[in-house]
């Protein structure tokens, strides 16, 4: 069509956005409409606001660092110095009154030191507009939390291109049913609308730091761990190599040396070459890895992928 129909009638407002409409046309405002004409013959409005520049966020008080996976989000209260903070004595988490389909529908799983996982098993398996509806009620939670504790919100930016796929099947499932691009744009329209601000950080390797330096430090799943790295990320902190992790490296070489035994085959037993070759280069790199800059340790061959591809090797 070369000019679109001119369409006059009525127009149905829910009414918890009804005082936003009438505020925003009397102070005359800008705004956008997209008019979708159904099969029914009915038309859709969707009404777009300006809600104006987002303010920066302020890391003084610490952040509510967050991490987005295919079944719900993990959360870390953290501090202003890059520490788990536990949660306030009055804190309750604000669960939903309008879920309750059946029993584990919405499941909060806290941790001590102020780690928590909220967990919607349907997140990962339902379509439709059933997901986008779940995805906002956990926006909201979030939002609530963040709130609550007058916080800022640090989020992660994956990607799970096409190029990021690979020949594991699980793998790939997940990664093509995983709407990490609508929970984040969830949450981000979310804080915009409450006044939250909120800071986006690559995600390289923020599930590997957490895996190496916090998981038994903390007695948390990697989840929470990596909840607490992209906090840190966001805050500015560099994640430096410990000498517990340095000493454990050394460790699993010994064992793996030890495992050897010069009267049996070599296959199957002892280092393969895969390791052989991580730890190679993880001895090159963990003695220059602390006066690398931020920029260096965040890079692909970091010395974070060699732990992780570590890691992989010895499951």
């Amino acid at each position: 069509m070369s000019k679109a129909p001119r369409v006059e009638g009525k127009l149905w407002l829910p009414e918890k956005h009804r005082d936003l409409v009438r505020i925003w046309l009397a102070m005359k405002l800008p705004y956008t409409v997209e008019l979708v004409h159904t099969r029914e013959g009915r038309y859709i409005a969707h009404l777009t606001l300006d809600l104006g520049v987002m303010k920066e966020p302020d890391f003084t008080k610490g952040c509510l660092a967050l991490d987005i996976n295919p079944d719900g989000v993990a959360l870390c209260n953290t501090n202003a110095s890059g520490q788990p903070e536990p949660w306030p004595e009055d804190f309750k988490i604000p669960c939903p009154g309008n879920l309750g389909k059946y029993e584990g529908e919405f499941q909060v799983i806290a941790y001590p030191n102020g780690f928590l996982y909220i967990r919607i098993p349907d997140l990962a398996y339902t379509c439709g507009f059933r997901r986008d509806y779940l995805i906002g009620v956990l926006a909201k939670v979030v939002i609530d939390i963040a709130f609550f504790l007058g916080k800022s919100i640090a989020m992660e930016e994956l990607n799970f291109n096409k190029d990021r796929l690979d020949t594991n099947k699980k793998f790939n499932r997940m990664a093509s049913n995983f709407p990490f691009a609508r929970m984040v744009e969830a949450v981000c329209r979310r804080a915009v609308k409450e006044g939250v601000p909120f800071k986006l950080v690559s995600a390289r390797h923020t599930s590997t730091i957490g895996y190496w330096k916090y998981t038994k430090r903390y007695a948390v799943p990697v989840h929470c761990a990596a909840a607490l790295s992209i906090g840190r990320r966001a805050m500015g902190f560099e994640e430096r190599v410990t000498k517990e992790l340095k000493q454990l490296i050394v460790q699993i070489k010994q064992e793996l040396t030890c495992k050897v035994d010069p009267h049996t085959p070599r296959e199957g037993r002892g280092m393969t070459r895969r390791v052989r070759a991580c730890l190679r280069r993880l001895e090159e790199k963990l003695l220059l890895h602390n006066g690398l800059t931020r920029w260096q340790q965040e890079a692909f061959y970091s010395v974070w992928h060699d732990l992780k591809e570590l890691a992989l090797s010895l499951r």
